[in-house]
């Protein structure tokens, strides 16, 4: 009965704040166990940088977004999934989508004409839940290559791996 509630007043929520992918990642990336990441403009460079498949894979980017939540249980699992599947309502074309009880994957555009506009890459299992937002022009049949999974987790590591190395804080007054 608690279970309900709880998922009853998330999706009231979710209804009354509108969704959006921006929506979606300001609410979890506080969340314990969140590891997220956007790319602002002066930062553009950090993504020219990616091996030449995910370059090919994913075109030209004008915005990027990640997210990934790990630690998560069942129920709040699933309040993720019901959040994302309100963020794909407003204005996405599902390219992919495949909802297991242990795995649910989405793939999400905007188009204009035979370019897509905005892509969105969800991805969750009970293992972590992982999304990637991208806007910029590409490639339908490139987007919809993500479907495979060996695509999507070589993009996230290669992606990810480039990302940690080009991105490199220094607090050391000295430098």
């Amino acid at each position: 009965m608690k279970r309900f509630f709880i998922i009853l007043i998330s999706s009231i929520l979710l209804c009354a704040c509108g969704s959006s992918f921006q929506g979606f990642y300001n609410n979890h990336k506080a969340d314990i166990g969140a590891t997220s990441f956007q790319v602002p403009n002066f930062m553009k460079a950090v993504l020219s940088n990616v091996s030449h498949d995910v370059k090919h894979a994913i075109g030209n980017i004008h915005d990027f977004k990640y997210i990934k939540l790990t630690n998560v249980t069942e129920t709040k699992r699933q309040l993720l999934i019901a959040e994302m599947n309100a963020v794909t309502k407003n204005g996405y074309l599902d390219v992919f989508r495949k909802n297991e009880l242990d795995k649910t994957r989405i793939i999400s555009v905007k188009e204009l004409g035979n370019v897509v506009t905005d892509a969105i890459i969800f991805n969750s299992t009970k293992a972590g839940t992982y999304a990637y937002y991208l806007q910029g022009n590409f490639d339908p049949e490139k987007i919809k290559s993500f479907a495979n999974e060996n695509t999507f987790n070589a993009f996230s590591s290669d992606l990810l791996q480039n990302y940690n190395t080009n991105l490199n804080p220094s607090f050391n007054p000295n430098n």
